[in-house]
């Protein structure tokens, strides 16, 4: 299938899931994180309604379509993102289902409905948004890691409000704001119940946060097993091989 590439596009491989994905490097493409995220979270594997906030390019419903054969939506607010998203879902011949929305979160539980999914996963802006003088002059990059438009409580009562009672929601952010985050959930219902941390390197701080919640949860939380990214060599570890190439070796 041909695919229309626009401006300083490219076409990159997502090798474990052998899917395509449309990326520039002018905007902000897809990180580890992410790819996180869509390995951490707990999904139904035959069917279910699954929606991802803060889309981006696509990255999380398209990894997320190799796990689960539900019905996948991505939101996104910046149009130029939402573009490149549509065009990969339809490069991969998933558009029966996966759907994006062009369109800001805050406003998805009324267009949508409350309640209606059974996973929320959501890759938000991690920092507060600083003063004009040091936000990136790339509109797309400032948008994507400062909460310009989507603070980190937004990110979290809308989804509350999306998933159903008993669905999961899924984050990854940054460790400094892990308190901030369950104060944040549980304000919103969503119960902690799986936290892994990621770390660069051996004998290194983590620097990466997943954490899992289930919508009026019964407390009792699990610190899973830590991820860590390279080994001395600088080269990635086997976990990580195998979740973004399918083998460790």
């Amino acid at each position: 299938m041909m695919v229309e590439l626009k401006d300083d596009e490219r076409l990159d491989y997502l090798l474990a899931e052998n899917l395509r994905i449309i990326q520039s490097p002018s905007v902000f493409a897809f990180s580890l994180d992410a790819v996180l995220l869509a390995r951490f979270v707990y999904v139904p594997i035959q069917k279910g309604n699954i929606i991802d906030l803060c889309s981006g390019n696509g990255v999380i419903p398209l990894f997320l379509s190799a796990r689960s054969k539900g019905y996948i939506t991505g939101v996104e607010i910046q149009p130029r993102l939402f573009d490149m998203a549509v065009r990969s879902i339809e490069y991969n011949g998933l558009g029966s289902r996966l759907q994006m929305i062009l369109g800001d979160i805050k406003d998805m539980p009324e267009a949508l409905g409350h309640g209606n999914y059974d996973v929320v996963t959501c890759n938000p802006p991690y920092f507060a948004t600083p003063p004009k003088s040091e936000i990136n002059p790339n509109e797309h990059l400032a948008i994507a890691r400062h909460e310009i438009y989507c603070t980190l409580e937004d990110a979290i009562q809308t989804s509350s409000k999306l998933v159903r009672q008993g669905g999961k929601a899924a984050f990854v952010h940054r460790p400094g704001r892990l308190i901030e985050m369950i104060t944040l959930m549980r304000q919103y219902r969503l119960e902690p119940k799986r936290i892994q941390f990621v770390y660069p390197k051996e004998g290194k701080n983590a620097n990466t946060l997943l954490i899992e919640a289930i919508k009026d949860g019964s407390p009792d939380l699990k610190i899973e097993k830590p991820l860590i990214v390279y080994n001395e060599q600088n080269e990635y570890t086997k976990e990580i091989r195998e979740i973004l190439y399918g083998y460790g070796e």
